[in-house]
């Protein structure tokens, strides 16, 4: 049988093989679904109502059971956690890095606010080392696919003597109880009580943002004597709030590792439209060229999915010479196009907001067209803007927001990265 400590599954998940580990518990109640904990109303031709809102995580039926492996698992702890990293920490990033350890041991809460590009994968290294080493469980979360593709390898490479599972929808294998995991947020609706720490990276991106069925999930998926950590640059009221009347812990950092400042956008007013007759403005021609020339790799953000495959075909056509792909959230080969751009295989790289955080690429240049769509709100321009910049032997560099209107949204991330800066 599969290793599933800390899992809750139906029991076709586990072929039926189920013992005295399963804590047995009924799949809805009152028509709340204990998996997302949504009320369905959805019937079956038989008249059985079922959880639609969860089902791709298998169906489950109001006389279904929900077996849960409650059998607490004592791990090894392990000699300083398993870190084998040999960097160093800046004075800022100790700081932060000491009070989410003191958070931890506290079994408390805590928020870390901290400009993109601060550095906060390493400024976790601490507390991951200290909850490895007590032989407890850690988990990172984070709501998108690319962020785990990213964050999974820097956790290997720094912890290389431990055993990290990696799941996310695109990657499917068997549970293997490992002590350490990476995971997309949706993957926490299959834990039940199951981490000591769980740390939610890009707290407020969406599909996190807002939705309930995953707030309940990252809930669900901690101990009761559990600590959850949120990490963003651009926390919400709500969290603000709870940090200030101390429900949770709170630290703020303002600078990036290398002690650079944000990239302010530049704004473009005039681009209109955007192209004409199947040919891009002569002045995004010319930006793009000299970017280009530079030997810039370039990330261009669309609004919509629909555009991409008409950008992409004029920029081919206006940029013959150039490699440039284009990707989205359902593109089948959105893993390998990201790898390729990373890799410098590509000149342009045409995307959507699923590249909007989480991910570096060295010395990219950043374009957003139409960034006064309804789509890109302050926390997304905030975060588009922070790809820029990042590497402490490039700390500069483009960002260009082409717009018709002048937002409030716009206007308020412009207004925050100069805030963060000063």
């Amino acid at each position: 049988m599969s290793k599933m400590y800390g899992r809750q599954c139906l029991a076709d998940q586990i072929n039926n093989n189920i013992n005295s580990d399963f804590e047995k518990v009924p799949a809805m109640k009152n028509g709340i679904c204990q998996r997302c904990n949504q009320f369905s109303n959805f019937f079956l031709p038989n008249q059985e109502r079922y959880c639609r809102n969860c089902i791709g995580l298998g169906r489950i039926c109001e006389k279904d059971y929900l077996y849960r492996n409650l059998n607490a698992k004592h791990y090894k702890p392990l000699i300083d956690g398993g870190l084998t990293w040999q960097g160093k920490l800046t004075q800022a990033q100790e700081r932060v890095s000491n009070e989410l350890i003191e958070s931890f041991n506290k079994h408390k809460d805590h928020l870390v606010h901290a400009v993109t590009g601060a550095g906060k994968t390493e400024m976790l290294f601490g507390v991951i080392k200290t909850c490895l080493s007590a032989g407890k469980t850690a988990a990172i979360a984070t709501p998108r696919i690319d962020v785990v593709d990213e964050l999974y390898p820097r956790f290997c490479e720094a912890f290389s003597r431990v055993k990290i599972g990696k799941y996310h929808g695109r990657e499917f294998h068997e549970p293997d109880d490992e002590q350490f995991i990476i995971c997309t947020t949706h993957q926490l609706l299959k834990f039940y009580q199951a981490f000591d720490l769980l740390v939610i990276d890009e707290v407020d991106s969406f599909p996190f943002h807002n939705d309930p069925v995953l707030h309940f999930g990252a809930k669900q998926a901690v101990k009761m004597q559990g600590s959850c950590f949120y990490l963003t640059a651009t926390p919400d009221e709500k969290l603000l709030k709870k940090a200030k009347q101390h429900e949770i812990g709170y630290s703020l950092l303002n600078r990036r590792f290398h002690g650079g400042l944000l990239p302010i956008p530049k704004n473009q007013l005039y681009l209109r439209p955007f192209f004409k007759k199947n040919k891009l403005h002569p002045k995004l021609v010319k930006q793009i060229k000299k970017i280009i020339d530079n030997k810039k790799p370039l990330l261009i953000f669309v609004p919509r999915i629909a555009q991409l495959p008409t950008y992409h075909q004029i920029f081919e056509n206006t940029f013959p010479k150039l490699k440039i792909a284009s990707v989205h959230a359902a593109d089948k080969d959105r893993q390998n196009k990201v790898r390729q751009f990373r890799n410098q295989e590509l000149d342009i790289l045409l995307t959507t907001t699923i590249l909007e955080r989480g991910v570096t690429f060295k010395s990219v240049q950043v374009i957003v067209l139409a960034a006064d769509d309804e789509i890109y709100n302050t926390p997304s321009l905030i975060q588009i803007a922070g790809r820029v910049g990042r590497n402490k032997d490039d700390r500069t560099g483009l960002v260009l927001f082409c717009y018709h209107h002048y937002t409030k949204s716009l206007r308020q991330a412009n207004y925050q990265i100069r805030k963060m800066n000063r």
